[in-house]
Order: structure tokens, then sequence, then C-alpha cells
């Protein structure tokens, strides 16, 4: 059965990236820039991305001048991003542009991954929405020793603690381990 899930760094403070879209703050710790495979998920088959994390990889890597690099990160699974504006797609990439609401969505996902899971890369705002879509079922997270005053907020939505239960916590080097599974809503 397929599974959605969150996996991502974040400060101490509860943020992805600075007021600079940069991640230069996970790089500077120890085990951000080459992280531990643990931390990593396993068995996904599709990834999503907001278009803010697909320009910053695309920046990062210089993906669209060096689309050979595209599979180091991506594979050869499919990446669904979602973006009001139409965006380049490097030479070869399996990038699937999606406009709307991210349940419009869902059955594409579904079906492009199969007996895989998901993995929702980010940004926190999408993240946000498939929760509300229902469509989220863990949310892993890589917490750094670092504090940042502002910058892109780890999920930009009230979550009381009745739709989250924690079912792991370790230390993964210079990062603290939290999964949590999604509980979906009362009735």
């Amino acid at each position: 059965m397929t599974r959605f899930l969150f996996d991502t760094a974040t400060t101490i403070t509860g943020h992805l990236a600075d007021d600079e879209h940069s991640l230069a703050w996970l790089f500077a710790v120890p085990g951000g820039a080459e992280p531990d495979p643990s931390l990593l998920p396993q068995g996904h088959t599709v990834l999503v991305e907001g278009s803010s994390t697909y320009e910053w990889l695309l920046r990062e890597g210089d993906l669209l001048a060096h689309p050979e690099r595209w599979s180091e990160f991506h594979g050869e699974r499919p990446v669904f991003v979602f973006s009001s504006r139409a965006l380049p797609v490097p030479e070869g990439a399996d990038v699937r542009l999606v406009r709307g609401p991210v349940a419009d969505a869902l059955p594409a996902i579904r079906e492009a991954a199969g007996e895989g899971d998901v993995w929702i890369v980010g940004g926190g705002d999408l993240v946000g929405q498939f929760l509300e879509a229902g469509a989220l079922d863990e949310i892993r997270l890589s917490v750094a020793p670092v504090a940042l005053p502002g910058g892109a907020p780890l999920l930009p939505r009230r979550v009381e603690s009745d739709r989250l239960r924690l079912v792991e916590a370790r230390q993964a080097g210079q990062f603290a381990r939290l999964v949590y599974e999604v509980v979906p809503p009362a009735s």
C-alpha cells in the first residue's frame, strides 16, 4: 500500500531553509552534506516537490546545464512538481508539472507510485496541503543543532498533538531523528 512520507531536515527553530532559500545551514552541520543512509527514506518510487524546492535543486546542482546529475538525487523515479508557473525540465528527467489542488493530483501520483511510497521532499506548505487532503502518513524529521531567526517554516499549519503519534526518537550523529505517524482527524 502506498504511503506518503514527508522526510526532511529542519532547524531546532522549525525552518527548512533560511530567508535566502538556502540550505547552507544544513551543509555546515557534520553529516548534513552526506547524511547517514539511515536518515534517507527507502522504498519510495515517486518524489513530490514544490516549485521552490525544485528550482533550488536545479540551481544547486546546475541540472539544466548538467542533466546527467539529475539521477544522483532523483534516480529514474518520476517527480511531481507542484507549480503555478511553467518550469524548465532537465533533459531526460521524468518531471511531471502539476497545477491545482493536491487532491486532484493524488490519483496520478498513486498510479505512478505503484506499490512504492511517495517521498514529499518539500516545501512545508505543500506538505500541509497533503495533510489537509488526508494523504500524509508520516513526518520524519532530522533536527539539526541550528537556530535560524526566520526562513521557510517546516509546516505552516496548526497541527494538534492528537494528529501526531511519536513512533521513533533517536540520535543520528549531530541530528535528532524524530518520526511521527499522522493520525486521521477524529470524526
